[in-house]
């Protein structure tokens, strides 16, 4: 059985890049859920269809192919809001659980697990993954982080603007009806806010070296 390492929290809370280096380190294989709908989204946007139009949005979702995850059009400032909006939609959620699953019980290059990161991977996608960790910020701490990327990209941007955009998407994935984000009870909790990115790999990679060994090879 694949080992999974499940890691939800809200954007900009540092779980991406938390996720990449715990799969580098352990030689996993390593999804970035997000880039799903965003993809989605993308795809919605680029025929000119409404984001919140269930039909349209899953039927973007069904489309969806791994080579499309790696494009940096999906790093679009439009592209990351629609997101939240496709995301919110139960079809589409539907439409890509299945691939979800299929990477973390299958991961590429025959690897022996996978990290999953996300907003519900360790309540809906792989409940019984054997590491859930859920990493947070202050909302502060975390429109300051969004707005530096922003700003590396060259994109003009308000600290003002940033915090409300991340205060609305947090509503929006917290108060969904299909699988909103929230910890898992049984998730480790990683708070970010006074820790730098190498701090919480040190923490997070005592959890999963721990479940690792208890898991075998």
């Amino acid at each position: 059985m694949a080992f999974v390492v499940a890691i939800d929290g809200p954007a900009a809370s540092g779980k991406g890049t938390l996720a990449r280096r715990l799969a580098k380190r352990f030689g996993l294989g390593h999804l970035d859920t997000g880039r799903l709908y965003r993809a989605t989204a993308f795809l919605v946007l680029q025929e000119g269809s409404d984001l919140a139009d269930p039909a349209a949005a899953a039927a973007a979702a069904a489309r969806v192919a791994p080579a499309l995850l790696d494009d940096p059009r999906l790093l679009d400032e439009a592209v990351a809001q629609g997101s939240s909006v496709v995301a919110a939609i139960p079809e589409v959620r539907a439409v890509l659980l299945q691939f979800q699953r299929d990477f973390a019980m299958h991961p590429p290059g025959g690897r022996r697990g996978a990290v999953l990161d996300g907003r519900d991977i360790g309540t809906t996608v792989c409940p019984q993954a054997q590491v859930k960790l859920y990493v947070t910020a202050s909302p502060a701490v975390r429109a300051e982080r969004r707005l530096k990327e922003l700003r590396q990209r060259g994109a003009p941007s308000i600290y003002e603007d940033v915090l409300q955009d991340m205060t609305e998407r947090d509503a929006r994935d917290t108060r969904r009806r299909a699988a909103p984000l929230a910890a898992a009870p049984d998730a480790a909790v990683i708070d970010t806010t006074g820790l730098d990115a190498d701090q919480a790999f040190e923490q997070a990679s005592e959890i999963v070296a721990h479940a690792l060994a208890a898991h075998g090879p």
